[in-house]
């Protein structure tokens, strides 16, 4: 007989079935495999001694904080630790107790039903001349080559955009920005290269988006996440996705200071109220996309803790994307200028991926292409 330590398994129903395992027992032992733990902010002392108990009592645990069983304080942080199994039995046990425990075991349930999505690439091009790296701008006949050489390098989505957004950007006319990027749309509507590929337009000036929507877009990408009701409006009219970004502030004022009590609080609270003002004027909900807006109003830290914890934001049931390409939280980590970032680029970026990001907006398609082949055998 001889022992080793299995590392991580992605498919866990694949590797049971593989062993031999019968069909019948596959399903409760691949739930038994998954370890998932969850954060709970403020739970009432009553409850968690109830929930601690119940998690005890099927084998799972809640890590609590000296003094939760004394009730020295009225609410307390816990981590809910436990397999998928358990937290399905949780999930149903809860609903008869007090205390706020029906809503914990919504929300499980919630977390529980999570749908999963193929991973996607969106290239970047930027028609102006101020984007942070250099590499990724393109105008005119230059843009429309380098469509056609992201789409042969498999892109699935090619985000365009005429305005930076990086750090005190220049403040650009609506009228400025359409002159920028119209060339580029009307070569796409007049080759027909949107039956090749998804474009997505980055903007959220409501004449440039309406320009790129009649030319063939079918995604805008609005960095203020959804804050002018005329782009959700023009998503609904034009059956359009919606991509919807956190930000704190401006990209004139994002990195001054910025703060929060709990970044990942903070950031779903506005993902539920974003999504419930585009559901309220007609947005189905399979058509938005979720991005917690790396680098736009957050430290280094807050960067970090978005990408670990990045699986909690497909609660919502929308996509989640992730972009964190050649970005300065990089050269916080290891000094490094734009141009030298694409390692550190894929690293963020297969990390996000494995903690369930499904479109990736990166610079450098080839690269993430042959990445994520590779990183797929791997799990």
């Amino acid at each position: 007989m001889y022992i080793y330590k299995l590392g991580s398994i992605s498919d866990k129903k694949k590797a049971l079935k593989t062993l031999g395992v019968e069909s019948g027992g596959v399903g409760i032992m691949a739930k038994k495999m998954e370890l998932l733990y969850f954060f709970i902010k403020d739970l009432k002392t009553p409850a968690a001694n109830i929930l601690k108990q119940d998690a005890l009592s099927i084998g799972a645990e809640l890590a609590v904080p000296g003094g939760v069983i004394t009730c020295e304080k009225p609410t307390y942080d816990c981590i809910l630790i436990g397999t998928r199994k358990h937290m399905e039995t949780l999930s149903k046990k809860e609903l008869a107790q007090p205390f706020g425990l029906k809503t914990l075991a919504t929300e499980l349930k919630k977390f529980l039903a999570i749908k999963s999505y193929p991973t996607q690439i969106m290239g970047v091009i930027n028609a102006n001349d101020d984007s942070f790296f250099e590499g990724s701008r393109f105008q005119k006949e230059d843009a429309v080559s380098q469509i056609k050489q992201m789409i042969a390098e498999g892109a699935d989505i090619i985000d365009i955009g005429a305005v930076s957004s990086r750090p005190n950007a220049e403040v650009v006319s609506e009228l400025v920005e359409l002159e920028r990027i119209k060339p580029i749309c009307d070569a796409i509507a007049s080759e027909k290269l949107y039956n090749k590929i998804t474009f997505s337009v980055d903007s959220y000036a409501p004449e440039v988006v309406e320009y790129a929507l009649k030319s063939g877009f079918t995604l805008i990408n609005d960095i203020t996440g959804a804050s002018d009701e005329a782009i959700i409006k023009l998503a609904v009219q034009y059956d359009a996705k919606l991509c919807i970004m956190h930000m704190q502030g401006t990209p004139q004022s994002m990195q001054k200071n910025p703060s929060y009590d709990d970044v990942m609080v903070e950031v779903s609270e506005f993902f539920e109220e974003q999504i419930a003002k585009c559901e309220a004027l007609g947005m189905e909900r399979k058509n938005i996309i979720l991005d917690v807006g790396i680098g736009f109003g957050k430290t280094l830290d807050h960067n970090l803790t978005l990408i670990k914890n990045m699986a909690h934001f497909k609660v919502f049931g929308c996509e989640v994307l992730v972009g964190a390409s050649r970005k300065s939280m990089i050269d916080k980590i290891i000094a490094s200028s734009p141009e030298e970032r694409l390692p550190g680029t894929l690293a963020i970026h297969l990390k996000a991926v494995e903690n369930s990001a499904s479109i990736v907006r990166c610079h450098d398609v080839a690269e993430h292409k042959q990445a994520f082949a590779v990183f797929e055998k791997l799990n």
